[in-house]
């Protein structure tokens, strides 16, 4: 068996966060690939920035330089690029990486009050986030009828 992978939800990346790295980061995702800011990103103490709407996915683009207020390590940050996939269950990943052996970390409540995500890397040390489905913002159609976001 495997962890059920449902849908593609966002890629992060990390841009500085000075205003200048901010509106240049803007300036090239809205003006140069055409992508419309989410006017409902939360407010994220610590990591300024946007979520860039892309079809059913978003680019989430995160100012943050060094370690976040929400680094559990030098890899276990969540501001590290990386790629955000949904799961039917979160819960019912974890014991499923648990079974295979993953090492992974958690994170609870940051980005809303019932939200946990969870962090591995891939062998080639590559992030991955995993999150349940109808939590992230990331695909509205998935995330109807929720006031949570990602």
């Amino acid at each position: 068996m495997a962890v059920k992978v449902l849908e593609l939800h966002h890629h992060g990346i990390r841009i500085g966060p000075s205003t200048e790295d901010l509106s240049k980061a803007l300036a090239f995702y809205r003006d140069v690939l055409g992508l419309n800011t989410d006017p409902g990103r939360p407010e994220i103490p610590g990591i300024p920035g946007y979520w860039m709407d892309f079809g059913h996915t978003q680019i989430h683009l995160m100012g943050v330089s060094g370690p976040s207020k929400y680094a559990k390590g030098e890899r276990q940050d969540p501001t590290l690029t990386h790629v955000a996939l949904a799961v039917p269950d979160v819960q019912e990943a974890k014991r499923e990486l648990d079974r295979l052996g993953v090492e992974y970390w958690t994170l609870a409540g940051v980005v809303g009050p019932q939200i946990e995500q969870i962090f591995m890397d891939d062998p080639f040390g590559n992030m991955i986030e995993l999150h349940q489905i109808g939590t992230c913002r990331c695909n509205r159609e998935s995330a109807e009828g929720t006031e949570t976001v990602d």
